[in-house]
């Protein structure tokens, strides 16, 4: 059995899991604003009413990366 069948995670977790350690384990030279971004999430709510949606919310936006 896979390692993360045995966690109990799913393997889009494992990957996400395993791209945010490559991340944070880069040295500094490579570990630019742009890389370091990619390791943060924004959620939005969009409406859809008769196959039209309306306007897009952000329930909580992605911040910076610091």
């Amino acid at each position: 059995m896979s390692g993360w069948k045995s966690a109990g995670i799913t393997y889009v977790q494992y990957a996400n899991i395993c791209a945010r350690a490559l991340r944070n384990a880069l040295k500094d030279e490579a570990r630019t604003q742009q890389v370091l971004a990619r390791n943060t999430n924004g959620l939005k709510f969009q409406k859809w009413e008769n196959g039209v949606s309306k306007e897009q919310q952000f329930v909580r936006k992605a911040e910076a990366a610091q």
